[in-house]
């Protein structure tokens, strides 16, 4: 597993830790019912405090990417509420389109980066092809 923890970032590490793995899970990278690193494994891995990963783990439980089990630790399993996701997801996008509006982005440059990254994730992905409605 390759992550990308950016130590001078202004984003908090368990943020940053918490987006790393869903990143992997949306690559396929990282699969449903793969076993996350212990606590501790990848505290050591990243160099980071084990309250940190802690602390990431509880958020990919709560938002439904994992299931955590006492013998075998974070477990990756989707918990799919498409209602659900979809609140969060516009929410989330609320805030950064309205940024965008503020910097002059067009929505056809909107548009256009959403497909764009939208491709990386699903690219290759038959279950992930964005046709349907």
């Amino acid at each position: 597993m390759v992550l990308k923890i950016d130590f001078n970032s202004d984003e908090v590490i368990y943020i940053q830790l918490r987006n790393q793995i869903i990143m992997g899970i949306a690559t396929d990278r990282i699969r449903e019912g793969d076993t996350l690193p212990s606590v501790r494994q990848m505290a050591e891995y990243v160099g980071i405090n084990m309250h940190t990963v802690n602390k990431a783990y509880s958020v990919l439980r709560q938002e439904g990417f994992v299931k955590l089990d006492r013998r075998k630790g974070a477990v990756v399993s989707l918990d799919v509420d498409k209602i659900q996701a979809m609140e969060e997801l516009r929410q989330n996008l609320d805030v950064v389109l309205a940024c965008g509006i503020c910097k002059n982005i067009s929505r056809s440059e909107v548009h256009q980066l959403v497909d764009m990254i939208y491709d990386t994730y699903t690219r290759g992905n038959p279950e992930c092809s964005g046709d349907e409605e």
